[in-house]
C-alpha cells in the first residue's frame, strides 16, 4: 500500500486525475489525496500551515469531496509514505519565490511526518499561444518558461536532496511528437496551461506512477476516460507513446 499526499494546486489535480486508476492497474494498492487551492503558491502553502488554515479541497483518488481540510487534518489523520508538493506554475520560472516557504515546508513535513519520503513535482510551460496572464513574465516564450522552471526546480531539488518528478520535461517531449507538436491534431492543454483532459492529464499521471512506485507504465491497461470530453475515445497509438516516452524518463534523483 502506497499513500501519496499531493499538496498543490490545479496542476497537482491534473497529476491525480488519474494516478489511483493508473496504479491500481499495475497491481498496486493505493491512496492518493490531493489538497486543492487554485493557483496556490508556495509561499500561500506556508501561510497556511502557520495559520492551520482549512483553506484546500479535499480531492480523493482523483475525485472532489465536499470537505475543506488544513495541512495538519491530513497529517493527523493519515500516515503517508509520499508528499508531493510543487510551486504555482506562473511562480515556476522564478527561483526567488521558492524561499523561505519551500525550505520552511520540508522542514516542517520532516518533523511533522514521520518516514514520508518528499518529493517535488516540475510543473510544465504553457503552450506557445497560451493567454494566462502570467505568460508574459516569459515574453510568452515556451521554451524560455521551460528553461527558467527546470533550472528552478532542479536547483531546489538539490538544494534540500529532494526527488524531482519531471512532468514538465515529459510534457515538453510529447509536444515535439507528432501528436502534439506544431501542426499536430491536438494539444496538450485544454486552455493553454491546464492538461487536456485525456491525454495530458494521463501523462503526467504516469510520470508520477513511474517516480513514485517505480513501475513501468508501458502495457498498463488503463485507458483514461472523462465525462469532461464523453465522445472522444483515446487513440491507442498516443497512449503508447506516452507510455514510451514515460518509461524512457529518468526520475531526478539528487546525490545526498
Amino acid at each position: 500500500m502506497i499513500r501519496i499526499l499531493a499538496i498543490g494546486n490545479s496542476f497537482s489535480e491534473d497529476a491525480t486525475y488519474y494516478l489511483h486508476q493508473i496504479l491500481e492497474t499495475a497491481g498496486v494498492e493505493n491512496l492518493v489525496v490531493n489538497l486543492f487551492i487554485g493557483g496556490c503558491s508556495l509561499e500561500k502553502h506556508w501561510l497556511n500551515i502557520e495559520r492551520e488554515a482549512r483553506e484546500y479541497q479535499l480531492q480523493v483518488n482523483g475525485s472532489k469531496t465536499d470537505r475543506h481540510v488544513s495541512i495538519q487534518d491530513v497529517l493527523r489523520e493519515t500516515k503517508w509514505d509520499v508528499i508531493v508538493t510543487q510551486q504555482a506554475s506562473h511562480d515556476s520560472g522564478w527561483m526567488e519565490t521558492y524561499e523561505p516557504f519551500l525550505g520552511n515546508m520540508v522542514d516542517y513535513l520532516k518533523k511533522n511526518a514521520a518516514d514520508v519520503k518528499l518529493f517535488l513535482h516540475e510543473t510544465w510551460a504553457y503552450e506557445k499561444d497560451s493567454t494566462h496572464w502570467n505568460f508574459e513574465r516569459y515574453h510568452k516564450d515556451q521554451q524560455e518558461m521551460f528553461r527558467r522552471l527546470q533550472l528552478a526546480y532542479t536547483t531546489m531539488a538539490e538544494k534540500y536532496k529532494l526527488p524531482l518528478i519531471p512532468g514538465g520535461e515529459l510534457i515538453q517531449k510529447l509536444r515535439e511528437t507528432e501528436f502534439f507538436g506544431d501542426g499536430g491534431k491536438r494539444s496538450i492543454c485544454r486552455d493553454g496551461f491546464h492538461m487536456n483532459y485525456i491525454y495530458g492529464r494521463y501523462a503526467i499521471g504516469c510520470i508520477w506512477a513511474r517516480c513514485l512506485a517505480k513501475i513501468q507504465v508501458k502495457g498498463n491497461a488503463f485507458v483514461p476516460e472523462t465525462i469532461y470530453m464523453p465522445y472522444e475515445n483515446p487513440d491507442r497509438e498516443v497512449i503508447n507513446v506516452i507510455q514510451r516516452l514515460t518509461d524512457e524518463m529518468i526520475c531526478f534523483q539528487p546525490e545526498e
